[in-house]
């Protein structure tokens, strides 16, 4: 182990993290913590401190940390088979063995697998599957992607751009003209606090329709959205939401992407989110759960009925020119069919219904006099604190404050991780699968004692 300078040292000469101020981070300013061992849902740094990961890495560790089964299973195929490609027809055990088990787990109307490896790069794919489908089926114009505001699908160029999240747009010219988007169906933020949730889905409904109708419905190919806001907030969707959108994109033929890298594989107590909220889509975005994090790789799940435009496709045109390097890479597949066979084998998605019900009500009950907290939301293992300066008068704390990251810095120092979800003063929670109540009280007893400390003297 090198000593703790020396890799401090390295870590600001060398190390461009990702979403981090590289000048305080170079200059020293800012804090960094390097991590060296994790058991499940605990992770240690250099230094011996040990922390309850309130949020999973980044959603990622759905089955927690140390799992010497996914371990193994990576050793055995590196061992074996380090790496082979995926093109033209050629596969591995893993990756056909994951693709089968993907499709089980998948809506009954998708039964076609694509990997990848992260959330962006199978967005991508996405898109390109999106306007290689409509060309083939002689619509060549219709191009455009509607995200919505909030949302958070990638940090590539078109991924980046269907992000709907200033701070991802920000001097890098985004987004793309592809890209536009409609209403987040933020149901906290609703512009007439006198809707019931009924009332705002029909008005994000509404400006679904305009927009579409504004832009040209012949030149949509899709709208991509996930089943509930992730990094935008973690805001579930208002009743009767999907209802009111999904015959909208069937009326106008506008595909259908449900971005589930955040849901799937149980984060909402179900294996997927779509069958969660009742959603028929046409393709579906998988990562994070798909391995737990243990190895990159992502997904795309295609449909049936889109399948056999692909079909048609290269039958007219020759193979589909698209492909990764590390598509289907076997090291990442043996994860993923260890990682899922544990999702089974623990109950995690049980456990995430009901454990993630606790997690939530018990947070509900222990800020609902907080004179600064303006909401209290989530859904399965997924939660989201909301502040505000006076939630009576829907009146927001100045985003100069930074509320929410000293709170998020007040847990770490009492031994919990938290999430400052960007665009907002949001406190978000995303806990292993595996989380126990018992664990699930000591983050609920740690976000009000480090609210209090924060906000005691305001």
């Amino acid at each position: 182990m090198l000593t703790n300078d020396q890799l401090n040292q390295w870590d600001r000469e060398n190390f461009l993290h990702p979403s981090t101020h590289f000048g305080q981070h170079g200059r020293g300013e800012s804090a960094t913590r390097i991590v060296t061992t994790a058991k499940g849902c605990y992770i240690e740094d250099r230094d011996g401190t040990r922390l309850l990961d309130a949020f999973a890495g980044l959603y990622c560790v759905n089955v927690g940390y140390g799992r010497t089964e996914i371990a193994e299973a990576i050793a055995k195929q590196a061992h074996e088979l380090a790496y082979y490609h995926s093109y033209v027809g050629h596969g591995t055990e893993a990756s056909i063995t994951l693709a089968h088990m993907v499709a089980e787990r998948a809506p009954a109307h998708m039964n076609k697998v694509y990997f990848g490896l992260g959330g962006s790069d199978a967005n991508e794919t996405n898109v390109k599957l999106v306007w290689y489908i409509q060309n083939v089926l002689g619509r060549p114009e219709k191009r455009k992607i509607i995200s919505r505001w909030r949302g958070y699908h990638g940090s590539g160029l078109i991924t980046g751009s269907m992000t709907g999240l200033v701070p991802f747009h920000n001097k890098f010219g985004l987004p793309m003209s592809e890209v536009v988007h409609t209403e987040a169906p933020y149901y906290f933020r609703r512009p007439d606090p006198d809707m019931s949730q009924e009332a705002f889905s029909a008005y994000c409904a509404a400006k679904l329709e305009e927009l579409i109708e504004r832009e040209g419905a012949d030149t949509i190919g899709a709208f991509i959205a996930e089943p509930l806001l992730g990094t935008g907030g973690i805001v579930p969707p208002p009743a009767g939401y999907w209802e009111a959108i999904q015959p909208i994109l069937k009326k106008h033929e506008i595909l259908l992407i449900t971005d589930e890298v955040v849901t799937g594989f149980g984060r909402l107590g179900t294996m997927m989110g779509s069958t969660h909220y009742g959603i028929t889509p046409d393709i579906i975005t998988i990562a994070k759960g798909l391995t737990s994090a243990y190895a990159p790789l992502s997904g795309s799940i295609v449909s049936d009925d889109l399948y056999k435009v692909l079909e048609e496709g290269t039958d007219k045109f020759g193979p589909f020119g698209h492909g990764w390097t590390y598509s289907a890479h076997p090291i990442g597949a043996a994860a993923g069919v260890a990682n899922l066979k544990l999702v089974d084998e623990l109950g995690l998605v049980q456990n995430a219904r009901e454990t993630g019900a606790y997690f939530r009500n018990a947070m509900a009950a222990a800020l609902k006099d907080h004179r600064f907290v303006g909401d209290v939301r989530g859904d399965g293992m997924l939660a989201a604190v909301e502040l505000q300066r006076d939630p009576g008068a829907r009146a927001d704390f100045d985003a100069s404050e930074k509320v929410t990251a000293q709170v998020v810095g007040e847990m770490a120092k009492r031994g919990v991780i938290a999430r400052a979800m960007p665009q907002g003063e949001i406190i978000g929670f995303a806990p292993p699968l595996c989380l126990t109540p018992q664990e699930a009280d000591t983050v609920v007893s740690v976000t009000r004692d480090a609210l209090d400390a924060v906000t005691g003297a305001m």
